[in-house]
């Protein structure tokens, strides 16, 4: 489930040239540390800081539009935020970490583009 707002502060944090499909980048929004992925031809924005570790997301690898975290594999969808994998752990680890760290989506923002200018709603 995603947390957009309706209210949201449309904040530019890119430009759309900065950008080539299939790729992500991290910028400061709003003293948040945003991440904004360009797939099919539209932006995505979402927290740069995985809810599972804390991982650099912008460090990790895009695929569609499944980001996946650089340190323990977490990935989740750009488009909600949903869980995809909570972490590439298996077994009694991978239960015993649900157990301490539930799952939790990630923060996803609504995207607007104006001419050049990539604007997320914070």
């Amino acid at each position: 489930m995603s947390s957009i707002t309706a209210t949201a502060n449309f904040i530019p944090v890119a430009q759309v040239s900065d950008f080539q499909n299939g790729t992500m980048k991290a910028f400061r929004a709003d003293k948040r540390q945003v991440l904004v992925a360009l797939v099919d031809g539209k932006f995505y924005a979402a927290d740069n800081k995985c809810p599972h570790l804390g991982g650099n997301l912008s460090l990790g690898k895009l695929e569609g539009t499944v980001v996946t975290c650089p340190l323990h594999g977490s990935q989740f969808d750009l488009i909600d935020g949903r869980v995809i994998r909570w972490t590439f752990w298996a077994g009694f680890k991978a239960k015993a970490n649900q157990m301490f760290r539930p799952l939790r989506p990630l923060r996803v923002y609504p995207v607007k583009v104006e001419g050049d200018n990539i604007l997320v709603g914070i």
